[in-house]
């Protein structure tokens, strides 16, 4: 099974690599990097900054069992560049599974591929979400159809474990999420801005220049 991996500068790099440490232990998994144009990108920036390579450019690709699309403040540009999103746009028809996490639906959107369906992104992007074209859900995971979409970063993991359950069973993606020990227990329960006292959702927006 072909996964087609979008990256791209300033993504935030477990939107991509959270899933995809999931999905590379699917029996006959074919995991396809692919960006604007062979060669690296940078996830992030500054001390965040991580190296990333394509191997793929999108031209090379026109067909994919599943797209993954990560998100990120990069995001930002490319839901007004018509060749991504018209690259996104053309590929969904051939895909058996649509994804995105985090910020990554706003390009689905942007691409049309959310016009009019309920779907999740980062919970400070769901008015842009909304903009776009899409119908924004407060859940951490959403699937529609065949398209399945994530909140924010962490909640890749999670998105990547239901595909690998629609793709492969229930009993492989146990197997999948005891092999990377995927059992959360976070010191706070402050995961989500339903849940986030109000002081800490201030903080987060200072912090990160979101509201």
């Amino acid at each position: 099974m072909d996964f087609a991996i979008f990256v791209f500068d300033d993504m935030t790099a477990l939107d991509a690599i959270g899933p995809m440490e999931v999905v590379a232990l699917l029996p006959d998994a074919e995991l396809k990097i692919v960006g604007q144009a062979r060669g690296p990108v940078r996830a992030g920036k500054g001390a965040c900054s991580l190296g990333i390579v394509a191997d793929y450019a999108m031209d090379e690709i026109s067909s994919a069992d599943v797209l993954i699309v990560p998100g990120g403040m990069g995001t930002r540009a490319l839901i007004k560049d018509a060749a991504v999103t018209g690259w996104i746009r053309e590929l969904h028809p051939t895909t058996t599974w649509t994804t995105s996490v985090c910020t990554g639906a706003l390009l689905l959107a942007a691409a049309g591929v959310l016009k009019d369906v309920p779907s999740t992104t980062h919970w400070a992007a769901m008015d842009i979400l909304k903009k776009l074209g899409a119908v924004p859900t407060d859940e951490r995971v959403v699937e529609q159809g065949k398209i399945i979409t994530a909140a924010g970063v962490s909640s890749g993991i999670d998105m990547g474990l239901r595909l690998a359950a629609k793709i492969a069973g229930d009993e492989v993606a146990q197997a999948i999420q005891l092999m990377i020990e995927y059992d959360p227990e976070p010191p706070f329960d402050a995961g989500s801005a339903a849940k986030a006292p109000p002081g800490v959702r201030a903080l987060a927006g200072e912090l990160f220049g979101v509201r």
